[in-house]
């Protein structure tokens, strides 16, 4: 009589599961936002920037490199870092562990740019490389690439990035170099830290995910845009709310009119969080 019992129970949750399968779904994958992406090689001989974008049912992942060095060793070493950052992306579920992908693509491709170009400063890269799933932000970067978010009409920086200037800054607030000697080197734009060197330092990496909302729009640009047009144009354009290609070929375009010769490679790339995205929860920053 017991046993009879337990396997008329044990029947009974086996139908119960199979009604639970029948009625429920797993959820939709979420959606993958609005991607744009332009370049212009300025007045360059060369385009040294390279851009990447790789979607996934889970998340997207974007890089952006800026390359320098002799002849095409710029162009080599911006190429490598973006090819080192898709390649892990799709081998690594980076979305289980956002941290270990950054540092682990950044170091590979440091690694790898070494291999190709030498240690004799043929070729070097600034990157920026963003991962966005399940209504959250995680970046990385080196050099001087600046990962943005636009918001409500601004364009908020989330990264600081590896000049001089920015390495006088921090050093004046810890107090261990003068204020007369912070300002002196506040326009020094000479990188301290990038890709293709042995001295490679650690990435400035997220303190934790940025939570995005609805109409949020991410940007990577290199210093050919950021340096050339102003913040205001580039706000200006983000508010036409159109879809992110035509808004990042807008924004090239502004850098193609800017009077003046000596404009360098300028890329961008856009996730919009707009039109087909879902809502996510109103939230600060988590920086």
């Amino acid at each position: 009589m017991t046993n009879f019992v337990i396997i008329s129970f044990l029947c009974l949750i086996i139908l119960i599961l199979d009604f639970v399968k029948i009625f429920i779904r797993e959820p939709a994958p979420e959606k993958i936002p609005d991607i744009g992406k332009s370049m212009t090689i300025g007045g360059r001989e060369v385009q040294e920037d390279q851009v990447g974008t790789m979607e996934t049912k889970n998340g997207v992942m974007a890089a952006l490199a800026d390359g320098a060095g002799k002849e095409y060793g710029g162009r080599i070493a911006g190429r490598i870092a973006v090819d080192v950052c898709m390649d892990i992306f799709e081998d690594y579920n980076a979305f289980h562990n956002p941290q270990y992908y950054f540092r682990k693509a950044f170091r590979c491709a440091n690694s790898e740019i070494l291999k190709a170009l030498g240690d004799e400063n043929r070729g070097s890269a600034s990157l920026g490389c963003v991962v966005f799933a399940a209504g959250y932000l995680y970046y990385a970067q080196v050099g001087n690439v600046k990962i943005c978010v636009y918001r409500e009409g601004n364009l908020i920086p989330v990264s600081t990035g590896h000049t001089v200037a920015v390495l006088a800054e921090q050093k004046f607030k810890e107090g261990t170099i003068s204020r007369e000697d912070a300002l002196a080197l506040l326009q020094n734009k000479r990188l301290y830290n990038y890709l293709g060197q042995d001295a490679f330092q650690d990435i400035e990496i997220f303190d934790a995910p940025i939570k995005i909302r609805r109409g949020d729009i991410v940007a990577l640009m290199s210093d050919g845009v950021y340096d050339l047009i102003g913040v205001r144009e580039i706000e200006a354009v983000l508010k036409q709310e159109s879809d992110c290609q035509k808004m990042a070929y807008d924004i090239i375009e502004l850098v193609n009119q800017h009077p003046g010769d000596e404009k360098d490679n300028a890329s961008i790339i856009l996730l919009g969080m707009g039109k087909g995205a879902n809502t996510y929860e109103k939230a600060e920053f988590g920086i």
